[in-house]
C-alpha cells in the first residue's frame, strides 16, 4: 500500500512566499522527479545506458564518465554568499544545472542520512525508509539514529532496494566509491551507498587522485566521492566562521584538483546533501522541548532533529499534540499530521507503508531561524551552532556544478 500525493509540487519560485498562518501546503516541497537529489544518479546512469534508469533532471546531458562529489554542507546559499572564499566554485555557479544556473533540492529532510540514502539509491525518502534523522522503529517502538544506526537494525531489512552503483555495476559500468576509510564499513554505507569497489583515502587531496583514477578505469564509470568536514565546521562554529571559511576554500581547492585530472568524456557534478542556518543562543530561537510542559504534553518519543522533527505520540493522544504543537510554534514552524505531510508531498510521490509508521505523528519543519532542542536527552545536538533539516532555501538547495572534459 501507497500513500498518493499530489502531482504537482511548488518549484523555487515559492520559497519567497511566507503565508501566515503557516498553511501545511505552503511549505515548499523539494523538486521529486525533476530536481531534487534522489533524480541525480538515474539520471547519469541513464546517460550510460543503465537499464530501468530514468534521465528525470532533463537539462544535463549524458556523459561515458561521471563523477559525483558530494560535499557535505556545501548548501546553495552559502556558497554564493562567499566567492572570495571559493573562486572557483563560484565560476561555476552560472553553469550549474546543466547550464540553467539553477540549484537542486535535497529532499526532506535535508539532513546526512535522507539525503545520502537518496542520492545512492535514487529514491525519495518515502520509499527508501529513511525519512529523518532520527525515526521510530515500529517493529521496537525504540528510536533509531539512522546516521550512527543505533540500535543496530539489519540495514537491508530497513532499506532493500538495491543502489544505483548496484544496478551500474550489473550492466558493466565500472562503479566505485573514493571516501574516509572510517565509512567503509557502516551499516548506512551499506545501504545507500555499495555497489562497487570502495577506495579507503584519509585525505581530500589522495581522495581526488583516485577518484581521477578511478574514472578512467572504465569506459564507462561512475565514481562517488565525499568531504564531511565543511559540514562539521558548520555545525560546530558556524557558516560564517572563520573556520567554516577556511575549510570552504580547502574544498575549493579539491573540486580544481579534481577538475583538472579528469579523463576525456567525463562530467564532473559537485552537489550537496544540505545546506545550514546558523541559530541564535536564546530562548527565543531555541525552544527547549525538555523544558516545555505543553510541548511535552501527550508525547512518547521526540525525533529527528531541531529543524525537522517528528513527534510520536501516546496512543490516543495524536489530534491533541498537533493541535498544541500547532498553537505554540504554528507561526513559524509548518505543523503537520503524518497524513497530511505526505499528502503535502514532503517525503516524495508516495509512502510505502513499511516507511509510514517510522514518520511521526506530527512532523514539525521550520520556517524562521529557530530550533526545537532537547537539552537534557540531546545534548550534543542541542549545542550545535549551524543546524539544518526543513525546507527553508538555506537547507534546501544544494548546487550542481559541472565540469567536463
Amino acid at each position: 500500500m501507497s500513500h498518493p500525493t499530489p502531482e504537482a509540487a511548488p518549484g523555487p519560485a515559492s520559497w519567497d512566499q511566507h503565508p501566515e498562518p503557516l498553511a501545511v501546503d505552503s511549505a515548499p516541497c523539494p523538486e521529486y522527479g525533476s530536481g531534487s537529489l534522489a533524480d541525480l544518479l538515474p539520471t547519469l546512469a541513464a546517460g550510460m545506458g543503465v537499464p530501468g534508469m530514468t534521465a528525470a533532471i532533463t537539462e544535463l546531458a549524458p556523459a561515458d564518465r561521471n563523477c559525483v562529489f558530494l560535499i557535505d554542507g556545501l548548501g546553495w546559499e552559502q556558497l554564493k554568499a562567499h566567492p572570495e572564499d571559493a573562486p572557483y566554485l563560484t565560476s561555476l555557479l552560472a553553469g550549474s544545472r546543466g547550464g540553467t544556473g539553477r540549484p537542486i533540492t535535497a529532499g526532506y529532510p535535508a539532513t546526512t542520512a535522507t539525503s545520502l540514502a537518496s542520492v545512492g539509491t535514487g529514491l525519495p525518502p518515502g520509499a527508501h525508509g529513511l525519512p529523518g534523522y532520527a525515526v521510530r522503529d515500529p517493529a521496537t517502538g525504540e528510536l533509531m539514529n539512522q546516521l550512527r544506526w543505533q540500535p543496530w537494525t539489519a540495514p537491508r531489512v530497513w532499506q532493500p532496494y538495491p543502489t544505483v552503483f548496484q544496478l551500474a555495476e550489473q550492466a558493466g559500468v565500472h562503479a566505485a566509491q573514493v571516501s574516509s576509510p572510517a565509512f567503509q564499513h557502516t551499516p548506512l554505507t551499506k545501504v545507500a551507498l555499495s555497489g562497487g569497489a570502495f577506495h579507503g583515502r584519509l585525505t581530500g587531496e589522495e581522495r581526488m587522485d583516485v577518484a581521477a583514477g578511478q574514472l578512467a578505469a572504465g569506459d564507462r564509470s561512475l565514481v562517488y566521492t565525499y568531504y564531511s568536514e565543511l559540514d562539521g565546521a558548520g555545525h560546530r562554529y558556524g557558516v560564517d566562521s572563520d573556520t567554516w571559511r577556511g575549510q570552504l576554500m580547502h574544498v575549493d581547492r579539491l573540486v580544481q584538483r579534481l577538475a583538472e585530472q579528469l579523463p576525456p568524456r567525463t562530467a564532473l557534478y559537485v552537489t550537496a546533501d544540505h545546506g545550514m542556518v546558523d541559530v541564535p543562543f536564546d530562548d527565543e530561537h531555541r525552544i527547549d522541548f525538555d523544558a516545555d510542559w505543553e510541548l511535552r504534553a501527550g508525547v512518547a518519543l521526540l525525533g529527528g532533529e531541531g529543524r525537522a522533527r517528528h513527534v510520536y505520540a501516546v496512543p490516543g493522544a495524536a489530534a491533541d499534540v498537533l493541535t498544541c504543537w500547532r498553537e505554540v510554534l504554528g507561526e513559524q514552524f509548518w505543523v503537520a499530521s503524518r497524513d497530511e505531510a505526505i499528502a503535502a508531498g514532503w517525503f516524495g510521490p508516495t509512502v510505502e507503508e513499511r516507511v509510514y509508521a517510522r514518520i511521526g505523528d506530527v512532523v514539525a519543519a521550520a520556517r524562521d531561524d529557530v530550533l526545537i532542542i532537547a537539552s537534557e536527552r540531546e545534548p550534543k545536538e542541542s549545542a550545535m551552532v549551524g543546524n539544518h533539516g526543513s525546507m527553508t532555501p538555506a537547507e534546501q538547495l544544494v548546487p550542481l556544478l559541472e565540469v567536463r572534459s
